[in-house]
């Protein structure tokens, strides 16, 4: 179960730090209806979460943020279902998904399969 959570980690990871990235440096498309520093906040969000699913396991320091930072992206991706549910059931697929892969790290790093947490470093 270690290795299934690390694989989905790592590849949730490349992929919140990729789009929060791409949200961080080109403009917002005006036809999304949001202001843009509201989509660049996203992005930031998206970033520090796509970090924050690794780097403390890799690190060894305040694992228990990995938790955290899942159900963080767990509430963006609920965002996303409700912002694109209006655009059709295709588009809906790949925020359920990945929200739910989300949550699948949320639970196994708190219940299932935590990493070792350390609250004193």
């Amino acid at each position: 179960m270690n290795i299934l959570l690390w694989i989905i980690q790592i590849l949730l990871a490349l992929l919140f730090v990729f789009a929060g990235t791409l949200k961080l440096i080109f403009p917002a498309p005006p036809e999304l209806g949001f202001p843009g520093w509201f989509i660049k906040f996203i992005g930031l969000c998206e970033l520090l979460g796509g970090l924050g699913l690794v780097l403390p396991g890799v690190f060894k320091r305040r694992q228990y943020l990995t938790p955290l930072a899942a159900i963080g992206l767990t509430i963006i991706m609920i965002g996303a279902i409700a912002v694109t549910a209006g655009q059709g059931f295709k588009f809906v697929i790949s925020p359920v998904i990945t929200g739910l892969l989300c949550a699948f790290v949320a639970y196994g790093r708190w219940k299932v399969r935590p990493l070792q947490y350390s609250f004193n470093n």
